[in-house]
């Protein structure tokens, strides 16, 4: 009995002793992306305010104290309306005095004349009496004027964008008073960064859409900057909105997307690029949910991302995330 019942015990201890058959890999969740319109020129947007093509401060051509503001911001004006008035006392003085040297002049050169008539003056006397005369006209003229500068009217139809002086304040010659956007064209004023230049130049399309969300609108690029600014190091550029209407106000809030021959390339995570030496490569993801190397040409780099001059079509599907960690041929599982 001891003989037969060693070997079993020796047996069940030898299978005792053997491994487990390993479990099954299951294949890896990766996250993935598909090349599409949804990644292309991703951050290409730049936000601006919608502003007047015109856009023009008044003043006064005298000084003096603002006896009258007619207007408050945001009136809508005529060409020809007033808008503010200056106390006109002393101009209405200097008028009367150069008037009043003007008859005296006149009056001057009459006697003048007539005495020449009869030869009791010389003609160099009569001449410096008609001197004097005009030099009096010419002075009479200029206080008029001066006396009609101390009203301020619109030059064009607009809208009163700002009050820069209120009645009562005392204002020099050519001080700003009000601020007017003349009616009629409109555009966004941007400010855009360095690494954006590439590729723009005056007079190419853009595509224009408020933060309000009414509207899209279709633009040109009618003014760019030719030097930074000093302070923020971003180049002023001017898109004029092509279909204006009346729901487009001053001071909205916009978002100008330029058409450069760079929409075209697909932006991909830096995630989703594998490097090779000096070269890249994605993982491309097949029907049969088997990953493939598939080498790509990097463009440039933006902020979304790395811009892929050659080697992605629209519709692929790609490994956004964990490159490193497959190998070709290999199954994955797509993350929901």
């Amino acid at each position: 009995m001891k003989h037969i019942i060693l070997p079993l015990l020796a047996a069940v201890l030898l299978a005792a002793c053997e491994k487990a058959p390993p479990a099954p890999q299951q294949a890896p969740v990766v996250k993935t992306l598909i090349v599409s319109q949804a990644t292309q020129h991703a951050g290409g947007a730049h936000s601006g305010e919608v502003r007047a093509r015109y856009e023009t401060p008044l003043a006064f051509r005298i000084g003096g104290k603002i006896l009258e503001r007619a207007v408050d911001a945001g009136a809508a004006v005529k060409a020809g309306q007033l808008l503010a008035r200056l106390d006109p006392a002393d101009v209405r003085l200097a008028a009367g005095q150069t008037e009043a040297q003007r008859t005296l002049a006149l009056a001057e050169a009459k006697r003048y004349r007539d005495l020449h008539a009869r030869n009791f003056v010389s003609p160099a006397a009569l001449e410096a009496k008609e001197t004097a005369l005009a030099t009096a006209e010419a002075q009479a003229g200029m206080a008029r004027n001066q006396a009609a500068y101390a009203t301020l009217s619109a030059d064009h139809a607009g809208i009163v964008t700002a009050i820069l002086a209120e009645p009562g304040q005392v204002v020099s010659a050519g001080q700003p008073v009000l601020r007017i956007a003349r009616d009629g064209e409109r555009e966004v004023a941007i400010a855009l960064p360095e690494i954006a230049l590439a590729g723009l130049k005056p007079g190419m399309t853009a595509e224009i859409s408020l933060w309000s969300g009414k509207r899209t609108y279709q633009g040109r690029l009618r003014e760019l900057s030719p030097a930074a600014d000093p302070a923020t190091r971003t180049y002023a550029a001017r898109v004029s909105i092509l279909d204006v209407d009346a729901g487009l106000a001053l001071g909205m809030t916009a978002s100008v997307r330029f058409a450069t021959e760079s929409d075209s390339a697909p932006v991909i995570p830096l995630a989703a690029l594998f490097q090779q030496g000096e070269k890249f490569a994605v993982w491309t993801v097949g029907s049969d949910a088997t990953v493939s190397l598939k080498p790509v040409t990097v463009a440039d780099y933006t902020d979304a991302g790395a811009r892929i001059a050659a080697g992605l079509q629209p519709g692929e599907r790609i490994v956004a995330v964990g490159v490193h960690k497959l190998s070709a041929g290999q199954k994955v599982r797509i993350a929901q």
